[in-house]
């Protein structure tokens, strides 16, 4: 289900947004890129193409930031000249203006489809395979604590959306976010927003803060849309002191480097802490990285799936499960590759058959339940 303002008709909404109310309408639009009163790029198919849509005056282009981010009760002026804010429908919404901008206003959104992509949308995408999903199943059911990594625009809140749809239903999960984007279809959901400083430069509320809040809100599962400050430290204390199977995102290109990122976010919660105790923290935490990637076609894909097994001195070591094999690029210029299991046995799978768990269909022939080869 979409986010939407209460009160709200879209389509007198979507009238308000001026010139790009078209390409905001429009389903194969991904993403609207406003640089300036003359500039608006939209991503659709992977590709960022220039559009003929302008702005009558910058006034204008300052009216539809005004409205988007009032509409959501924060604020934008010289004195505050950026904002986060979401439209009615949920999509993801950036804004700068002057004096930061120097050419002009800047106004990015990141659209969602209307309905959420489910795993068979992924499957046909070739984001991953089914094998991979019966994996990430698996995970989430036996409560692995999951990182999903990867740079700008590599679908990581999209990946991590369907994540938290294979989470129970009868389980309370508590959802944080700079601005809920996250649509789960559990009804058992306590959804959470950060809050800016208001106009006196007060009243801020930070993911961190909404971390430690929700500890005390029993939720059985924590999905934090994404780390990138001190609350990494707090969340890795929430994942080891029993809040299995809590999830969140991390910028980072590879595995080693969101682990590498995760140390760095730790330190900024302002504690000092020996570099091995903060890896002592991670590998008790963290079961599994996700790693996704923007190909050179366009495409959002899975390139790897990795697993946390353990400290050798003070290096964390991992075993990746699945990886992405590039075979090159077709004639089309659509990059050709497999997404297949590496042929090492997960230890996650081990607590599934410790909580007595059936492993899921799709990976079944993967990775053997031992306890039906015993019984041969």
């Amino acid at each position: 289900m979409a986010v939407r303002i209460p009160g709200i008709d879209l389509q007198e909404y979507y009238a308000q947004l001026g010139p790009i109310q078209p390409v905001i309408e429009d389903d194969r639009v991904t993403e609207v890129m406003v640089n300036g009163v003359d500039h608006v790029y939209v991503e659709m198919g992977g590709k960022v193409v220039l559009t003929g849509i302008k702005f009558q005056d910058e006034d204008q282009l300052l009216n539809v930031i005004q409205f988007i981010v009032r509409s959501v009760g924060r604020r934008i002026d010289e004195r505050t000249p950026l904002a986060d804010a979401r439209l009615a429908d949920g999509s993801r919404v950036n804004a700068v203006i002057r004096p930061l901008a120097i050419d002009g206003p800047l106004l990015t959104i990141r659209k969602f489809a209307k309905d959420p992509f489910q795993v068979e949308d992924l499957i046909r995408f070739g984001s991953c395979t089914e094998g991979g999903f019966g994996f990430m199943k698996a995970a989430v059911l036996a409560r692995a604590n999951i990182i999903v990594s990867g740079g700008t625009g590599t679908g990581k809140t999209t990946f991590l959306n369907v994540l938290s749809g294979f989470i129970p239903a009868e389980d309370r999960i508590v959802t944080i976010e700079d601005a809920a984007e996250l649509q789960l279809h559990q009804e058992h959901v306590c959804r959470m927003e950060t809050r800016p400083k208001d106009i006196n430069g007060e009243g801020e509320v930070t993911i961190q803060r909404l971390v430690i809040n929700a500890l005390r809100m029993r939720p059985e599962r924590i999905v934090v849309g994404e780390c990138r400050g001190g609350e990494a430290l707090d969340m890795l204390q929430a994942m080891n002191t029993g809040h299995d199977g809590s999830m969140t995102t991390v910028h980072a290109n590879s595995p080693r480097d969101a682990l590498a990122r995760l140390e760095t976010l730790v330190l900024m919660a302002g504690i000092e802490l020996p570099v091995k105790a903060i890896r002592q923290q991670v590998v008790g935490a963290i079961n599994i990285f996700v790693q996704l990637a923007r190909l050179r076609d366009g495409s959002r894909r899975v390139v790897s799936m990795t697993e946390v097994t353990g400290m050798e001195g003070e290096t964390i070591t991992m075993q990746e499960i699945f990886v992405f094999e590039s075979q090159g690029a077709g004639p089309d210029g659509k990059i050709i590759g497999q997404f297949k299991p590496t042929g090492i046995r997960p230890k996650i799978l081990d607590r599934m058959f410790t909580m007595g768990l059936p492993l899921p269909a799709e990976i079944q022939a993967l990775f053997p339940d031992p306890r039906m080869m015993a019984q041969r």
